[in-house]
Formats: C-alpha cells, structure tokens, sequence
C-alpha cells in the first residue's frame, strides 16, 4: 500500500500590502565608483588618528627618528632659504608699488613683513617639505611595500606605524616649524632689500610700519601653520606609500598622487586657519 500524500495547509490570503512587501525592489544603492573618494578620506583620517595614538606608545624609535629628521632638514634647508628670497622679495615689490600709488608708503615694511610671516613662509615650507621629503618618505614606504617588507613586520608583531610613520611624520613636523623661522628671516630681509634698494624706500620707515603692524600672535599663527602643515604632508606622504597599486609604476603613481593632494589639502587649510586667525585675533590697533 502506497502511504498517503501530506495534504499541504492552505497558505493565508495575501493582502494588498502583503504583496507588495513579497514584490518590493531591492534598495538601489550608490555605485561603488562614487563611494571610493569617501572610503579613502576615512582611511586618511583614520591614519592620521593611529599616527596621534601611536606617538605616545612605547618604545619610541629614537634614532630612525633622527635619521629621518637629518634627511628632511637635509633636502629642504638649502631650496627654502633659496626660494624664500624671490617671494620676499615678489611681496615687497608689489605692496611697494600698491602702496605709492595709494600715497601710504610708511605702511611697505609692515604689510610686506605680515605677508611674508603669515602666508607665504608657512606654504614654502610645505610646499618644499612635501615635494622633496614627502615624495621620498612615499616612495621608500610604497617599495617597502610592494618587498612585502610591511607584511613580514606585521606577521613578526611589529606595527609599521609605530617603527616607520611615526618617526618621519615627528620628523617633518619638526623640520617645518624650524624651516619656518629660517624662511621667515630670509623672506623679510629679502623684502627689505629690494624695498630700500629699487624702490627708494626708507629704513627707519620700514622697520617703524613693521613695529606698528605687527605683532607676536602673527608669529605663532606661522609656526602653528607651519606645524599643521608638516603633519598633512608627512601623513598624506604614509598612506600613499602604505597603499600603492599595481607594482613598481604603482609607486610611481603614488608619489605623485601624495604632492598633489598634499597641495590641495594645504591650501584649504591655509584657508580656514587664516579666516579662524582674523576672527579671533583683533588687528594691532584696533
């Protein structure tokens, strides 16, 4: 005898808003494509974040620490003094010329000295650590890399954070706030050069503008640029070279692609930190 079929239980009605649960499309989500910049900002930042914790672990690496401070102070002291007397004396010549033809020429020193200090001292800084010692700390890291040397150093325990990016990223910092003094020294005594000698200036009126416009707060908003800066380039300059794709050319591309986000990051930075600077600090006088 054959066993009896299982009779199926009749299924329930389905009501309208039923239905349209069991037919509903899948969300549409946002291509991949456009979600990549997003997922690199967050990786950007959440280095830059392991970078800052890491600096206070134990044991600190000392002497890659000093090498690489020797190797960035090295490709950068000569180029910024050099590129630092031109912009002096650019500044100069143009706020000298605005000036005499608005009949406040007392005002040359001072106003070309601000421009010097507070803006274009801590770009050349950045500009030159990034492009000189940015683009070698990525290339070294992205050839580490792609040797695996990174993966063994992970698989024996080691963090690469702490032993490599960490020493360099202190290194730059550092090196940007010292270059920072040389190129605004270079910078306004190139100004005063080219102010008293082509245009006929003053110096007692040079040095009195300066000592009535300026004051010591400007001074720190440079260094403190300056050491923002040098953090954005030496972090940018890690995660390219902790992320290169496709092999030696990937490296390549790496280098290049670290100076120009360094650029972009840089001057939007200047941006919100000069726009934060006038708002809180009152002008000399005011």
């Amino acid at each position: 005898m054959t066993a009896p079929m299982p009779v199926r239980p009749p299924e329930p009605p389905t009501t309208g808003a039923a239905r349209t649960t069991l037919h509903k499309a899948p969300e549409q989500r946002p291509p991949a494509r456009l979600l990549a910049p997003l997922r690199e900002t967050g990786k950007l930042f959440s280095l830059a974040g392991t970078v800052s914790r890491e600096i206070f672990r134990r044991p600190f690496q000392v002497r890659e620490f000093i090498e690489q401070f020797w190797f960035v102070a090295s490709v950068t002291i000569l180029p910024a003094a050099l590129v630092s007397i031109p912009f002096g004396a650019v500044i100069a010549l143009q706020v000298g010329s605005l000036t005499q033809q608005l009949g406040a020429q007392s005002f040359t020193g001072g106003a070309s000295v601000l421009a010097v200090i507070q803006q274009a001292s801590p770009i050349i800084v950045a500009l030159l650590i990034s492009g000189a010692a940015g683009s070698a700390i990525c290339a070294d890291l992205g050839s580490r890399k792609i040797r695996e040397e990174l993966d063994a150093m992970e698989v024996m325990g080691v963090s690469p954070v702490q032993r490599l990016v960490v020493p360099r990223v202190l290194a730059t910092m550092l090196v940007a706030v010292l270059l920072n003094g040389l190129v605004s020294v270079v910078g306004t005594l190139g100004g005063y050069f080219f102010n008293v000698i082509l245009q006929h200036g003053t110096p007692g009126a040079y040095l009195a503008s300066f000592s009535a416009l300026a004051q010591l707060p400007d001074l720190y908003i440079s260094e403190v640029k300056a050491l923002i800066f040098g953090f954005i380039a030496g972090i940018v300059a890690a995660y390219r070279g902790l992320n290169p794709r496709g092999g030696p050319k990937g490296v390549g591309d790496a280098v290049n692609q670290s100076v120009v986000i360094t650029f972009m990051l840089l001057f939007f930075v200047n941006m919100v930190l000069t726009a934060i600077y006038l708002q809180i600090v009152p002008a000399k006088g005011s």
